[in-house]
């Protein structure tokens, strides 16, 4: 089995192990704290964390099963975007979140493998492996439009069912001025993370095409 597949099936085997990992302690709880299946369902579905990680597991999959096509999530701007997103992901969570509460047992796995094993295993298959070379600049506002369609929905819910999913969001405790700023400055580390890896793309692409010659 070629090196390439052998890591994407390691992405999508560990990705999709932790979702359902997660799916099966977050919906327990939330029935248990009085919550409907539905309700359980879409809670569960309203962190960023948990659509970047099952993104990345639909990015894995046409590398895997023949036949399976997903054209948007083999575009290089789609999984240039996931590279930035999963990254912030990552970086958002170790640097704002994790202090905040202290996960045990299976909730710690599920914690770690979502927040930190999959994105360095994402971004590690990223580099190695597609092809580079055809991300430009004027690409990042295309690669903003998922997420912000994300921001624009977890506000709206929120605003209706008074529940955020992230605490920065809150717009019920912290007031909407700061949680709009919030969102700025996520936004701005964002683009910032997408220049990167615009930028790392077009280097890999002139790197592998000189090495053609």
């Amino acid at each position: 089995m070629p090196l390439s597949r052998i890591a994407a099936l390691a992405g999508f085997v560990i990705g999709l192990a932790a979702l359902i990992l997660q799916f099966s302690l977050t919906v327990p709880l939330r029935l248990a704290n009085g919550d409907s299946l539905v309700g359980a369902v879409i809670f569960y579905f309203t962190f960023f964390t948990i659509l970047t990680n099952l993104a990345l597991v639909l990015i894995y999959l046409p590398d895997l099963v023949v036949g399976v096509r997903l054209g948007w999530f083999r575009s290089p701007v789609t999984r240039g975007m996931m590279t930035a997103a999963i990254t912030l992901v990552m970086l958002f969570y170790h640097f704002v979140l994790a202090g905040l509460w202290a996960p045990e047992g299976w909730f710690k796995v599920a914690d770690v493998a979502l927040h930190y094993v999959t994105p360095g295993l994402y971004i590690l298959w990223w580099l190695i492996f597609p092809p580079h070379g055809t991300l430009r600049f004027r690409d990042i506002p295309w690669m903003l439009m998922p997420p912000l369609v994300y921001l624009i929905h977890a506000m709206i819910r929120g605003a209706i069912v008074a529940e955020y999913p992230y605490p920065n969001l809150d717009a019920h405790k912290l007031g909407y001025p700061q949680v709009a700023l919030n969102i700025l400055l996520v936004l701005a580390g964002l683009v910032l993370l997408c220049a990167v890896a615009v930028g790392i793309d077009r280097l890999l692409g002139r790197t592998k095409a000189a090495a053609t010659y």
